[in-house]
């Protein structure tokens, strides 16, 4: 069984910065951006028809990838080989070379990552969790970890800059977990101590990170609780990481890229938002359709949502 603790590599590289708009001179590569599949047979069908009509460079797959009770209840595993891996094979095998970044979210059993880990370990993906890999002039890195949530499953949550959670959240220190993890980690770990290992392998302002979470007060992390109270306190509808959040003010990256909270578009009406020379995407969608962000590394001012459904 693979390390339940993050693994950070070091990579020394150089400086290139980018501008207003998003733009790394000399870097024009076509991406597209998903999240939020729990599993959902059809989706990944079109998704993967969509990618070879396309033939993008990139495709990156933003966590809660596998069944789960929004979508079908395949076994796991069957899912895995039959759905995911087949279908970046096939896409392979039409287009050439694909890359496909992937994490897994907080709905994602972390029993399965080291089936991830040996398709990374194969060429098949690139699994980017805790990891830093090259993407032509620019770099990709993955973060799973979300704050602390109301549900039960935890391999993916960690206290966000201190072991205080929300007013109707559990406590990563309760629930169940699918992975042995050290007690002092559980009990001690944060996602900001988390960012700022992140930070040390390669520059933010070439780096697309690509967060399971989104960062707090934004427009990427809304929920739909209708004014709802806990003991007589006030449910805040922003639940997105302050680590993050602060990770993008401080760092500035060149692309983040978010999930988790399905319906934060809808209720905010933006899947994207920009603090200084930082771009955000939300590729979550709380409908029947495949969202797809797409979006091209030369300006990232342009980039698109559509709502794809079966033809």
């Amino acid at each position: 069984m693979v390390s339940t603790e993050p693994q950070f590599q070091n990579v020394f590289v150089g400086f290139l910065g980018s501008d207003e708009h998003g733009c790394i001179r000399g870097i024009a590569l076509k991406c597209f951006f998903v999240s939020d599949l729990h599993g959902m047979v059809q989706k990944y069908d079109m998704l993967f028809d969509k990618v070879i009509e396309e033939s993008p460079n990139a495709v990156f797959l933003g966590g809660d990838i596998l069944p789960s009770g929004f979508g079908t209840v395949m076994d796991i595993e069957e899912f895995l080989e039959d759905v995911l891996f087949a279908g970046v094979r096939r896409v392979k095998e039409s287009c050439g070379d694909i890359r496909f970044f992937v994490i897994m979210g907080n709905d994602d059993p972390r029993y399965y990552e080291h089936h991830l880990v040996k398709a990374d370990s194969a060429g098949l993906i690139d699994y980017v969790h805790g990891q830093v890999a090259e993407f032509w002039d620019l770099f990709v890195v993955g973060y799973s970890f979300v704050p602390p949530t109301p549900f039960q499953l935890k391999d993916w949550e960690r206290y966000d800059v201190s072991r205080f959670i929300d007013v109707g959240a559990v406590s990563p220190e309760e629930g169940s977990r699918t992975v042995d993890v050290p007690k002092n980690e559980i009990r001690f770990g944060t996602i900001s101590e988390d960012l700022q290992e992140l930070g040390k392998l390669s520059p933010p302002e070439r780096t697309i990170y690509l967060f399971h979470s989104p960062p707090y007060d934004s427009c990427l992390d809304m929920m739909d609780l209708g004014g709802r109270m806990i003991n007589h306190a006030p449910v805040d509808v922003h639940v997105g990481s302050i680590a993050i959040q602060r990770f993008i003010l401080e760092r500035r990256p060149f692309l983040t890229l978010h999930g988790h909270i399905h319906e934060s578009p809808r209720l905010s009406g933006s899947w994207r938002e920009q603090r200084e020379n930082t771009f955000s995407f939300s590729g979550a969608h709380d409908g029947a359709e495949l969202a797809i962000v797409r979006f091209d590394t030369d300006d990232l001012s342009v980039a698109s949502r559509d709502l794809v459904v079966r033809d």
